[in-house]
């Protein structure tokens, strides 16, 4: 049984390359392209890996990316003396098409708290709060990006026939999704690994995982990590 999914999980393909600039605390002016191409590249062979359908917009960045890392790469030509004028950076425009969208983004997110305040104001019994009780150290809330590390380790640990087992129950996204949320209104609180180990077999364990992301989108659960690589708690944005 072969099956995939379309879920508009991400905000676009500049929010992806945004994030790894983030992470890996690069300049945004000063792009390493060969860095930044190869683990762009690593993340959509990991949507792809989990059936998720890439809209056509990854694959044209991934191209224009392939492209800039080429050109990088050429050996530069020394400009003849009388020469006033230097070649674009091929980076130039990526890095202008960033700066925009972070601003548009930036933006976004200030009217965003304006217009939704109470939405993410925490009352006694916060996730911060139950999750601190659980570790000395303070938690910190993580994005999809790092759900998704997290999610490609779990099925590596997992054994492979296990894994990509497919029985012919009928699983949907809303199943998925109804079944988190009575349990995070019972529990307040779910371990990620186990909520993922816990599936019988690899078309559940997606359509679980892409259940969370869904969640996370709609700002409707937040996940926790205590450190780098600590217990990941999912807990609801606001107390019930």
């Amino acid at each position: 049984m072969s099956y995939e999914i379309k879920l508009d999980i991400f905000e676009g393909p500049l929010d992806l390359l945004l994030y790894l600039i983030k992470k890996n605390e690069i300049d945004i002016y000063n792009i390493p392209i060969a860095t930044i191409t190869d683990q762009y590249l690593k993340y959509m062979e990991i949507l792809k890996s989990i059936d998720l359908d890439l809209a056509g917009e990854y694959l044209v960045l991934a191209s224009t990316l392939a492209h800039i890392k080429s050109r990088m790469l050429l050996p530069e030509l020394q400009p003849y003396e009388d020469e006033k004028e230097t070649e674009e950076d091929p980076r130039a425009e990526l890095v202008w098409q960033l700066l925009q969208y972070q601003t548009y983004k930036e933006a976004a997110a200030r009217l965003n708290n304006l217009s939704l305040l109470e939405r993410d104001v925490f009352k006694r019994g916060s996730p911060i709060d139950t999750a601190s009780s659980l570790a000395e150290e303070t938690p910190t809330e993580i994005d999809v990006f790092e759900l998704i590390k997290a999610f490609q380790k779990i099925i590596s640990r997992m054994d492979k026939s296990e894994a990509m087992a497919i029985d012919a129950e009928k699983i949907t996204l809303a199943d998925r999704i109804n079944d988190i949320m009575e349990r995070l209104t019972r529990q307040k609180n779910l371990n990620f690994a186990e909520l993922l180990e816990n599936r019988k077999n690899r078309k559940e364990i997606v359509y679980t995982f892409l259940a969370v992301l869904e969640l996370m989108k709609m700002r409707i659960i937040k996940a926790y990590q205590v450190g780098s690589f600590g217990i990941i708690r999912i807990f609801l944005a606001v107390e019930s």
